[in-house]
């Protein structure tokens, strides 16, 4: 007789290679095809809401890590908003307008910017934004976010830009907007200002010099011994090209400063750089005289090689960390310098074109390009004795974080949000009315904000939204107001912002319009755009307050940790200064993606992986995991060992999904559970496990610290049920009668636990639990994907500490036996454990413990036969000085069956070669 056949052996058809590459998009399909996110949308309708707001990627090229790491958080975190009750709709966004996309479109046509009409680099860079909005959508599907994808908001969208109309509006209306000459962030390739989240740093090597100018009136503040000497006043500049523009030197008004002397000259320091600057310089000064900051102003010096005077004003920006405590200062080319020259009525001197080379104002250096014309000033100052030295410094420097080239300051006539408007209410809301994830990005956007100058708004560009702003072609007076705005957003909502454009001036203004200064009617239009950092910002007016299934404010936004500079602040003041409010309830950062070293990826360093190749070998699950897995609140590694180790534990988890399964195929929940008081202890001991361990994933979910559910997840899996649980109960799922109720004890465990576990783990291996939820045996009743369900209910009846007390004391013995089966494996005294009989030699605590389970023994440690022994005995010692084990053969016959050693083998004739409780089984 085959006696395997009378064993209730698992049986599945679910897969045991999960071959995802292959299987997801069969998944994809389905939820498609079956319309899922519409019915979980109409499922929750009329509940509480939980709106994440998406920040929309640019349309702009493939996805990469970083953006499928922010995408599955975000899916992550609605699918566990959704299974906790809430009405939990995800709108996907994309930001379509900018440099990037423009530059694009002028190769794709390949010609100049300036010889294109804008209409037609506006519809050829539409097509450019719309096709990698396509791209991306389905890169996104394709890690299994669930979402609106049908309509997604796009800020390209005419409806989008007709609410930024009127978010500009209401803040012009407010007083908020102006037209202003500053120096700003200047982008000489891009040929347009930028805001302060457009700049990224990076090294670059730039010239240090040490400059003199000559003393020309010293206001009586020299020394007498000083008087018939040439003084002068050294400044130190990684800028050199920006001295053809200066107009002022900068002290700190409570630095000491010293006269010094050296080489037959006299020269003004701050007293507490001298040794740096002689060590950086290899001379030596004798200090003749102090004197104070606040005493040096007002002092006239000369331009080292123009005739121009240099006054001494006084700024509080000056610092001792280097240079020589004296700025050079030119109010054309720096934010601060402008401040200062503000204050002092210095001229803004500004000789460089937008394209960074210097105008005919440059004089000399006229037509070269700032940076190339370095060289040429240096050597100017050589020729006429002021470069006092010159040498080169590796520091951080700006850059246009869409060309990647260095930027420059410049002064030019820009529009401004002026935050000082609204700054103090803005900072009350991040204080007071968003919770920051982590906490610490509070501060972050705190400081942010408070040390803010005035957001330039404008971008000397086509491809965006224009700012609606007409000049009187009269008097030049600018025109703004309620009327003309609420017009042009209705002409931007049926035709786009392409009609800006495409019509006149007089077109695009309620009709009767006059100039309200002089009374004119003819008009022209402003040629500049919006900031991107406005389109975007203005979602939460465009999208949030637009959409009926969305909320305002939204309970959450989630970036990367570069939007306190970008995203979250835009959005920030534009939604204070419009609506009076943040519009956002949490604020959720992550960090960035960086290889298994720690290092950025970097193609010429070879350490890029994309998600594409990611999900083709692995699947987008086994990316989900890695998301799920990694501390977010830190850079992010990722590496293929990271992946294949990845890999491994999902194996585990599937496994232990598929375990379970297969042992419930002749289990019917409604008709063979078992009552509680009726399981064996050991399946009460899973549940109180699985118990405390689906409180730790929800308070995980809650605090979104998903790594934390992750090796909570794990560790059951893979310690508590494959390497404990599910391996004990074997023999009883396995040789018992079907319907014998310690059989269905351990059926009734494991179904409980996989259907919490499954549900529990569909926000992260979206596509495994989805297969999975096929294979599971569920109620008529049941929704038809796992990801429609209820997140599953606390059972706090579960969690007995007299069961947990007394099992942790045997897992903790259990361990020292193993040990030493696994001894007596290596030295070949038995092969499987079911080939020995273990003695335990037991006293105190040990031998208590062992006691209360001493009917159980041989099943709890996979063993034939179990003896406790009183006392120290023989045997080998553990790691405890109460327990010593001896393993041996066992007594009697293996069993044919069951496998179990057993004197009783052969005693049924009907069955010779099985144990008396196998033949029991087949009586």
């Amino acid at each position: 007789m085959d006696y395997s056949k009378t064993l209730n052996l698992p049986v599945t058809e679910f897969p045991m290679r999960a071959s995802l590459p292959e299987r997801e998009p069969e998944i994809l399909g389905y939820w498609h095809n079956e319309n899922v996110y519409e019915k979980k949308q109409a499922k929750r309708r009329g509940r509480e809401k939980f709106i994440l707001h998406d920040g929309p990627p640019y349309a702009n090229g493939s996805i990469h890590l970083g953006t499928a790491l922010n995408k599955i958080l975000k899916d992550i975190i609605v699918k566990y908003k959704y299974l906790r009750g809430f009405d939990a709709p995800y709108v996907p966004g994309w930001d379509t307008h900018g440099m990037p996309i423009e530059h694009a479109a002028i190769n794709n046509l390949g010609l100049n910017r300036a010889e294109l009409d804008p209409l037609v680099l506006r519809g050829e860079c539409k097509n450019y934004a719309l096709k990698w909005v396509e791209a991306q959508k389905e890169d996104f599907k394709r890690l299994g976010v669930l979402g609106d994808w049908e309509r997604p908001y796009i800020t390209l969208a005419p409806e989008f830009e007709a609410e930024q109309m009127l978010v500009f509006g209401g803040m012009a209306e407010k007083g908020y907007i102006y037209k202003g000459l500053k120096s700003v962030y200047w982008c000489p390739h891009c040929e347009t200002a930028l805001a302060e989240a457009e700049i990224e740093y990076g090294e670059e090597k730039s010239p240090a010099v040490y400059v003199k100018f000559p003393l020309a009136d010293d206001k009586g503040a020299l020394p007498p011994g000083l008087k018939n000497k040439p003084v002068f006043a050294v400044i130190w500049t990684t800028t050199p090209w920006t001295l053809p523009a200066n107009a002022a030197l900068a002290v700190h008004p409570d630095f000491e400063y010293s006269w010094v002397e050296g080489d037959g000259e006299i020269y003004l320091f701050a007293k507490e750089l001298l040794p740096q600057i002689e060590a950086e310089t290899s001379r030596k000064f004798d200090i003749f005289s102090g004197i104070n900051g606040k005493e040096l102003e007002g002092l006239i010096f000369r331009h080292p090689f123009l005739d121009r005077a240099s006054p001494v004003v006084l700024a509080g920006y000056v610092t001792a960390d280097t240079g020589t405590g004296i700025v050079h200062t030119a109010p054309g080319h720096g934010p601060d310098d402008f401040a200062t020259g503000e204050r002092y009525g210095l001229p803004v001197i500004s000789p460089v074109g937008p394209d960074g080379k210097f105008t005919a104002e440059g004089g000399r250096f006229a037509g070269l390009f700032v940076f190339d014309a370095n060289g040429s000033v240096i050597k100017l100052l050589a020729e006429n004795g002021m470069l006092f030295s010159k040498g080169a410094i590796r520091h951080q420097y700006a850059h246009c974080w869409r060309c990647k080239n260095k930027i420059i300051y410049r002064a030019t006539e820009q529009w401004f949000a002026s935050v000082d408007g609204f700054r103090e209410k803005a900072l009350a809301e991040i204080d007071q009315n968003v919770r920051w994830i982590p906490s610490w990005g509070r501060e972050r956007l705190h400081n942010m904000v408070a040390d803010r100058n005035d957001w330039c708004i404008s971008r000397q560009r086509v491809w965006g939204v224009p700012i609606p702003v007409f000049y009187c072609k009269q008097c030049g007076e600018a025109l703004i107001n309620g009327a003309t705005v609420k017009h042009i957003s209705r002409i931007f909502r049926r035709e786009g912002s392409n009609a800006w454009w495409g019509k006149a001036a007089g077109e695009l203004m309620p009709e009767g319009t006059a100039c309200p200064k002089c009374g004119a009617k003819e008009f022209r239009k402003e040629t500049d755009i919006m900031d991107v950092w406005f389109d975007s910002g203005s979602s939460h007016a465009a999208v949030l307050k637009m959409r009926p299934e969305l909320k305002w404010p939204a309970s959450m936004y989630l970036e990367g940790s570069d939007q306190h500079r970008g995203w979250f602040q835009s959005s920030l003041l534009t939604s204070v200064a419009h609506f009076g409010a943040a519009p956002y309830e949490s604020v959720l950062t992550h960090g960035f993606v960086v290889d298994g070293e720690g290092r950025k990826m970097s193609k010429s360093i070879g350490n890029t992986i994309y998600p594409q190749e990611v999900i083709k070998k692995y699947g987008a699950d086994i990316l989900r995991l890695w998301v799920a897995s990694a501390d977010y609140k830190a850079d992010i590694k990722i590496s293929n060992d990271i992946l294949k180790q990845l890999s491994e534990v999902y194996r585990k988890i599937r496994n232990t999904f598929r375990y379970i399964i297969s042992n419930l195929y002749d289990f019917d929940p409604e008709k063979d559970s078992v009552d509680y008081a009726d399981l064996q202890e050991i399946d009460k001991w899973a549940l109180l496990k699985h118990e405390q361990v689906k409180a730790k994933v929800t308070e995980a979910y809650e605090n979104y610290e998903f790594h934390l559910l992750y090796h909570a997840v794990h560790n059951f899996c893979t310690i508590d049920l494959s390497s404990f649980y599910l391996d004990i109960i074997k023999d009883r799922l396995y040789s018992s009668r079907h319907d014998d109720s310690a059989r269905r004890s351990a059926q009734t465990a494991m179904h409980l636990i996989i259907m919490d576990l499954v549900v529990m783990l569909a926000p992260v291996l979206s596509f495994t639990t989805e297969e999975t939820w096929r294979y599971m045996k569920k109620s008529a009743d049941a929704p038809q994907s796992v990801q429609m369900t209820d997140w599953p209910a606390a059972r706090p009846e579960l969690l007995n500490p007299a069961i947990e007390q007394r099992w942790e004391g045997f897992i903790e013995l259990r361990g020292h036996i193993t040990k030493a089966l696994e001894a007596a494996r290596r030295a070949k005294i038995i092969g499987h454990s079911l080939d020995a009989r273990v003695v335990l030699y037991a006293e105190g605590a040990a031998h208590s413990t062992l006691s209360q389970f001493a009917d159980q023994l041989a099943g709890l440690l996979i063993v034939s036969q179990v003896r406790i022994g009183k006392g120290p005995g023989g045997g080998e010692a553990t790691g405890r000085e109460d327990l010593r084990v001896l393993v041996e053969a066992a007594d009697g016959e293996k069993c044919e069956r069951c496998w179990i050693y057993s004197p009783t083998v052969g005693d049924d004739a009907g069955h010779p070669t099985l144990c008396s409780r196998c033949a029991r089984v087949l009586a």
